[in-house]
């Protein structure tokens, strides 16, 4: 009887026992786990990582910088002597190579450029130059209001200056300034019934005559007619008024390009069209083609006053056309199918 107790005890003890072993593993392994993840998450909040170097950068390229490293910008501004340096980094702290913890708040000093409480003397200069850097000229309450808004519209009045010179202004140079101020200009339009002699460029390549069009500056509208024999392909054929007479610098001088009936396999010809706003003094244009490869190439590069704008052109099908108005983009379009070449009578 007595052994039979033994081994019940004996059997009873031994399956406990493989119980208490059990849970000891269970307890060892749940112990494991937390501990390997508080060490994860330990390590992942003391993550370092280096100050890169960022002064003298845009404030937008040294934010995307910090970003990278996951650092944050703490920002201050600060007024300097020049107008050049505005948005770019003055300082930093902690300065660069500091080893840190991400997520820390990198102090950035940050130029305002010239703090302007006197108007400046603006005579002189051209308008659009002047009307561009008035645009990124602000108050210095903090706010993104202006510094100077132009009264429009813009007095103009001949004058021998060149078209856009600033013959006058009002506050005067050098009135003082407290906030926000309106500025009154009086504007050349260019010498009244001025007198140009009509340049000759028949036989010339488009390319070349659109190059003499821009270094002369001449109004102008171009056509296209089917190639004719003995004709150069993609050239000049004629022109209205003639080469060598003399007109008023306001005549536009009608031109004729000859091309093929039927676009080459890698290149078609065509006639750019845009119908621009008319201005009171001619501004630069610029067009230029981007094609499927991604290149870019200027076609024209001209001063023009405004009206229908006619550029022809021999690109790849699929470039892009892009025109710019004092170097803002007003317009583009696709180079989708070859432009149907008809006779024109006027010559």
């Amino acid at each position: 009887m007595s052994i039979m107790k033994f081994e019940t005890i004996e059997t009873y003890v031994a399956e406990n026992l493989k119980i208490f072993i059990s849970m000891a593993i269970v307890l060892v392994v749940l112990l494991g786990l937390v501990a390997i993840s508080v060490f994860f998450i330990f390590v992942r909040g003391e993550e370092q990582t280096m100050v890169p170097d960022v002064q003298g950068q845009e404030l937008t390229h040294a934010l995307l910088e910090l970003q990278v490293k996951e650092l944050y910008p703490r920002i201050q501004l600060r007024y300097t002597q020049s107008s050049l340096d505005r948005g770019l980094i003055l300082e930093q702290n902690p300065p660069p190579g500091t080893i840190v913890r991400a997520g820390r708040r990198i102090n950035l000093v940050v130029s305002q450029g010239v703090l302007i409480n006197t108007v400046e003397n603006f005579i002189g200069r051209n308008v659009d130059e002047v009307r561009l850097e008035l645009q990124a000229t602000f108050s210095g309450d903090g706010s993104l209001q202006p510094l100077f808004s132009l009264r429009e519209p813009i007095m103009l009045e001949f004058s021998e200056e060149a078209p856009g010179t600033i013959l006058q202004q009002r506050p005067e140079p050098g009135t003082a300034i407290s906030g926000p101020t309106f500025l009154e200009l009086v504007v050349s339009r260019g010498s009244e019934n001025i007198m140009i002699q009509i340049p000759d460029l028949i036989g010339y390549s488009m390319e070349d005559a659109l190059e003499q069009i821009g270094r002369i500056g001449i109004d102008f509208q171009f056509s296209l007619r089917p190639q004719r024999d003995g004709e150069e392909e993609g050239s000049v054929v004629a022109q209205n008024p003639p080469g060598g007479t003399t007109h008023p610098s306001t005549s536009r001088v009608e031109f004729t390009v000859a091309v093929p009936e039927r676009s080459g396999e890698n290149y078609i010809y065509g006639l750019y069209s845009y119908e621009m706003a008319m201005n009171p003094y001619p501004l630069l244009v610029r067009l230029e083609s981007i094609t499927p490869a991604g290149e870019r190439h200027r076609l024209l590069s001209v001063q023009f006053a405004g009206g229908l704008l006619t550029i022809p052109y021999r690109q790849p099908l699929g470039s892009v056309l892009v025109l710019t108005l004092i170097n803002r983009e007003i317009h583009r379009e696709t180079i989708t199918a070859p432009l149907e070449i008809t006779p024109v009578s006027r010559f």
